[in-house]
């Protein structure tokens, strides 16, 4: 073969070697393009399900308010359970004294001193925190309720205070009252599962526990969060008609007239309006559509698996578990976030105020995004596309949340005849007669500390409402409502109103 002819093969393989290469490196990318294409896909599919137009939100405002209606007229008759509260006053800045709280509701509690003047004035107010040890939520109540009287004890040696106040418990989980002072557990929620206390008086058990404490201190008002942010907007602003939890958790509780509570007939009362907590974590509508990863909370093992749909798409401990679940599900259907995703796989390993730092982060590089990544779950050196995806899926979660608890508050506000609707009788949202200033107090982090969560939610009431029926609604923050609420009520309920001696 001669030279000519060596120099053509040659070149022939060469060529065939670049063509062979250059084959390889379209198949590799469209490989790669065919995987971000599928992660892209998990992510649009998810934002579909998440959907919530105003006309969604219309007919998730009309069911909600019809199982209001519908669980004020018979036990058991509605999704959410409408708890009788037997409060029937409400501070109206007349209190004057010291007075004691307990703030109980998740894995920690507070302990609380307020010295009140009239006028709507706290003079002064100690707080302090108490973390629960894990074991404890899961142990015996009496031991529960030892620590919590334990502390409360600790704290008015500290505080140089004397016993005998009055002193208001705020139980954040579904009770039975039979009086202001009294209620039996229904059933816990959250972390907590001590069986042995269901039915239980649980102001009996804390009055018990202070007695082996050697504290001479009787619980005067038992409440739960809702309750009690109610009574701080309403010490502050006769016109609060509502209050909304929205943190950890999420609930409400309203002021009801009493003849439109069928079931009440025999309470006792002297009032004609009474404080309802209407328990809405546990309403499930048809026009919310589940997605899978709010499904897979139906088979949770660790933890309480009633079904509380709501909470469970508007609540902190949830919103950044589903959106773990979509990472999870991008992963299994690409490599956008690389070889190590094991940690995705962990239940509850993000958490949500790593879905607020991912969605407020405004970088132009989104390295807050690359940072929790890499902190909470190991993932490291994610490009910059896959952050921006990742900065979509937080607002998804965050968005539905929002525009969900804002349907919420206007059923409220629906139910008792404040929306322009008279009472969902009418299509048409309009102001009738003279206009009624309507304020809704909110505790909790979630609305307090996730500025995105707050814009979103204040948007939608507006959007819902009409900008008529807006201008008379304001939302309130309160502050550490619960459990200064407890203290208030405690005030009102006490015998003297004045605890001075």
């Amino acid at each position: 073969m001669g030279r000519a002819q060596w120099l053509s093969l040659a070149a022939g393989c060469v060529a065939a070697a670049t063509c062979a290469v250059a084959a390889a490196l379209v198949s590799r990318r469209a490989a790669a393009r065919c995987r971000w294409n599928r992660a892209v896909e998990v992510v649009r599919v998810f934002e579909e399900g998440c959907a919530t137009p105003t006309e969604r939100l219309q007919r998730v405002v009309n069911s909600l308010a019809v199982e209001m209606f519908a669980g004020l007229a018979s036990e058991g008759a509605s999704k959410v359970r409408m708890l009788l509260t037997c409060v029937d006053k409400l501070p109206d800045g007349s209190e004057e004294g010291i007075y004691y709280a307990i703030d109980l509701g998740g894995t920690s509690f507070r302990v609380m001193k307020l010295e009140l003047c009239p006028g709507s004035m706290v003079i002064n107010k100690k707080v302090e925190h108490q973390p629960i040890p894990e074991e404890l939520t899961k142990g015996t109540s009496e031991d529960l309720f030892n620590l919590i009287a334990s502390a409360l004890k600790n704290f008015i040696e500290r505080e140089g205070g004397n016993e005998g106040r009055a002193l208001g418990f705020t139980f954040s989980f579904p009770v039975r009252q039979i009086s202001i002072s009294s209620g039996s557990l229904i059933r816990w929620t959250k972390e907590f599962s001590i069986e042995e206390a269901v039915g239980k008086d649980v102001a009996q058990c804390l009055n018990e526990a202070l007695v082996r404490n050697g504290l001479n201190m009787q619980v005067t008002a038992l409440v739960n969060n809702a309750v009690g942010t109610l009574a701080m907007g309403h010490y502050y602003d006769e016109d609060t008609v509502a209050a909304v939890i929205i943190g950890a958790g999420t609930n409400a509780s309203y002021i009801e007239r009493i003849a439109a509570i069928t079931k009440c007939q025999g309470l006792l009362t002297n009032s004609d309006l009474t404080v309802v907590n209407v328990e809405w974590g546990s309403f499930r509508s048809p026009q919310i559509p589940l997605t899978p990863y709010d499904l897979c909370f139906n088979v949770e093992k660790d933890r309480n698996h009633y079904d509380q749909a709501f909470e469970k798409m508007i609540s902190g401990v949830y919103l950044g578990e589903i959106a773990r679940l979509v990472f999870q599900a991008m992963a299994q259907e690409s490599d956008v976030f690389g070889p190590s995703v094991d940690l995705i796989s962990t239940p509850f390993i993000f958490s949500t105020p790593c879905l607020a730092a991912i969605r407020e982060d405004d970088s132009p590089d989104l390295r807050v995004v690359a940072r929790v990544l890499e902190e909470q779950l190991k993932i490291q050196d994610i490009p910059l596309k896959t952050r921006k995806l990742v900065v979509r899926i937080c607002d998804i979660v965050t968005r539905r949340a929002a525009r969900l608890a804002a349907a919420g508050i206007v059923a409220v506000l629906q139910k008792i005849g404040r929306d322009g609707t008279l009472c969902g009788t009418s299509m048409v949202r309009k102001l009738r007669g003279e206009p009624k200033r309507s304020v809704v107090a909110i505790e909790g982090g979630l609305y307090q500390g996730y500025s995105v969560f707050r814009e979103y939610l204040n948007e939608a009431v507006d959007e819902i409402l009409g900008d008529e029926i807006a201008s008379t609604v304001s939302l309130k923050v309160m502050e550490e409502g619960s459990g200064i609420g407890a203290a208030l009520l405690a005030a009102s309920y006490s015998s003297t109103k004045q605890n001075y001696a």
